[in-house]
């Protein structure tokens, strides 16, 4: 099933600050992303479910210490799953 992403202003201003310029990781990203998109449980995504603090959301992974965090919500008008993108970061910052 194919989700539609909701970006947070704090997800857009952590990726700016975390990839500053590294093409390489802009691109990794990238395709983490588009992965997410057609199926956010895809195996090398390694999604799971976090506790404490973060209980309630849901972290994957994008490379070897980078997570995204991120939540599945219903779509007010149409109730559709939409991937609402929290932070990205590596596994120190955002945990």
């Amino acid at each position: 099933m194919k989700r539609k992403f909701f970006i947070t202003s704090r997800f857009k201003r952590s990726l700016h600050k975390f990839v500053k310029g590294n093409r390489r990781l802009e691109k990794q990203i990238e395709a983490t992303l588009s992965t997410m998109e057609e199926n956010v449980f895809a195996p090398n995504l390694a999604t799971h479910r976090l506790k404490g603090d973060l209980e309630g959301f849901r972290a994957c992974s994008c490379g070897y210490d980078c997570r995204i965090i991120f939540t599945i919500e219903p779509e007010p008008e149409t109730g559709e799953e939409v991937i609402v993108l929290l932070n990205v970061g590596s596994h120190d910052d955002v945990y």
